[in-house]
């Protein structure tokens, strides 16, 4: 059971950075322009975004197991329409219903793992697996674009997921049970579903303009301000309507509230290195996709040392209150030391220390906030409880991309604007803007250590574990 969970997390995960990799090749196979490429991104990411929190109410009222089988066929599907899209309209509506697809499967994974493993050491081993395939799926996305887009053709970065999720449900029609229900059904909360996903869209809209406009662009700050209304208003009838779609209790709760943070500030630091680091490797040091993916394997090598030690050593002996801060100092290092690349640094001794730690520090991170975020929760609420985790990751990844890009731009602009536009000086701007980003993303990283030693309780006390 623990494996068809984790490929189908992996599998959501990996799906927002494989098919970057192969952009260029689809761009040239189906003829789209520069500006229609970003919607091949941007199509997946507001439709999991802005979906998640339906997705995971909709796990709690119709069951995990078929909530998971029919996340695993909807994203099966739609990567076999997107791998044999003839034209840009066919990919970016595969696209988006991949995002749909996911905003299911993801919580409902997550819910599926809390569930069912209750035991100490189980629950421990399971999620430093689990944790470990959501904080090392970017990275690999990146590896395993490279090696499909130049050994076969951009169209199995699409192909492959069908193949994944073939495995994942064999493995779940067997592993995973049904879940009993108590009690009648509980009641869809349709104007509250319509608020939050409307809001959430409009959220991860306005950050992927300002990636690409600017944040004082209509385009930008416009779906952002919607945004704020549209989550003002849910927050305002989820207080006084019967069957609320995201119970207040899950989110007041200071544990989870400080998982829900972790993760969110873990995930704009991380989507910061997955996005900089990649520009340096590439422009700078011309490295090839390949080896790009095969540069950022290390980190993902810390990254499941750190998951599975916090989860098996760590935790129980020294509480989230200690791991998650010293996971964010050590992201926060690490951060540090890449302000101090250079263009001819060299991989070794630049670009390697710093992975290491951050792949470590983050490790820790992800695997105690995931944990922390659906522990004690009623078993009718673990799908939502998990929809706010992954919607931690998503819009901390969005702020994350959107945010780092605009302040590493302007720092490039102003470092051309004083320096002149001769090779030397292009290349030392843009590692200028690199280090602003990276200095801004250690800013991230301390604050998330600051926040989440307040927040977390100062005893380590057991978890209530569901029931399954």
């Amino acid at each position: 059971m623990l494996g068809a969970v984790v490929l189908a997390q992996l599998m959501v995960v990996l799906d927002g950075t494989v098919v970057n990799i192969a952009l260029p090749s689809a761009q040239t196979d189906l003829g789209f322009t520069d500006g229609d490429r970003q919607w091949i991104v941007t199509g997946y990411s507001l439709a999991f975004g802005g979906l998640l929190l339906l997705g995971g109410r909709v796990s709690d009222m119709i069951g995990r197991k078929r909530a998971f089988l029919a996340g695993l066929v909807g994203f099966a599907a739609a990567s076999a329409l997107g791998g044999a899209a003839d034209g840009f309209g066919v990919l970016v509506a595969a696209r988006v219903l991949q995002g749909a697809a996911g905003a299911l499967l993801a919580p409902t994974a997550l819910a599926v793992l809390a569930t069912t493993f209750t035991a100490p050491k189980e629950r421990a081993r399971a999620f430093g697996v689990f944790s470990a395939a959501a904080g090392a799926g970017s990275a690999i996305g990146v590896l395993l674009g490279g090696f499909l887009t130049e050994g076969l053709n951009w169209r199995w970065t699409l192909y492959i997921n069908v193949f994944i999720a073939v495995v994942a449900a064999a493995a779940a029609t067997v592993s995973i049970g049904r879940t009993p229900r108590r009690g009648p059904r509980p009641a869809l909360d349709i104007p509250g579903a319509v608020l939050v996903s409307a809001g959430l869209f409009a959220l991860v809209l306005g950050f992927s303009e300002a990636e690409t406009d600017g944040w004082a662009s209509p385009p930008s700050w416009a779906p952002l301000t919607a945004s704020a209304l549209l989550l003002v208003a849910f927050a305002a009838r989820q207080r006084r309507t019967a069957h609320p779609l995201l119970p207040p209790g899950v989110l007041l709760d200071r544990d989870r509230a400080a998982g829900y943070s972790g993760i969110l500030l873990a995930s704009v630091g991380m989507f910061g290195v997955s996005l900089f680091v990649n520009y340096y490797l590439q422009d700078s040091l011309h490295y090839s996709p390949i080896r790009t993916g095969l540069a950022f394997l290390p980190m993902v090598v810390l990254l499941v040392i750190g998951s599975q030690l916090a989860t098996n050593v760590f935790l129980p002996r020294l509480g989230h209150r200690r791991v998650v801060p010293t996971g964010m100092a050590l992201g926060a290092v690490g951060m540090v030391l890449l302000t101090g690349l250079e263009p001819d640094s060299t991989y070794t001794t630049g670009v390697l220390p710093a992975l290491l730690l951050i792949g470590f520090g983050i490790g820790n991170v992800i695997t105690s906030s995931f944990q922390a975020g659906t522990s004690g929760v009623d078993p009718g609420t673990i799908g939502v409880a998990s929809a706010v985790v992954n919607t931690s990751q998503q819009i901390g990844g969005s702020i994350g991309t959107a945010l780092l890009n605009t302040l590493a731009t302007a720092a490039t602009g102003h470092y051309l604007a004083a320096h002149g536009t001769s090779p030397a000086a292009t290349a030392q701007a843009a590692t200028h803007g690199y280090a602003v980003a990276y200095w801004w993303g250690a800013g991230t990283y301390t604050a998330g250590a600051l926040l989440t030693a307040l927040l977390y309780r100062h005893k380590r006390r057991p978890a209530p574990q569901p029931s399954t």
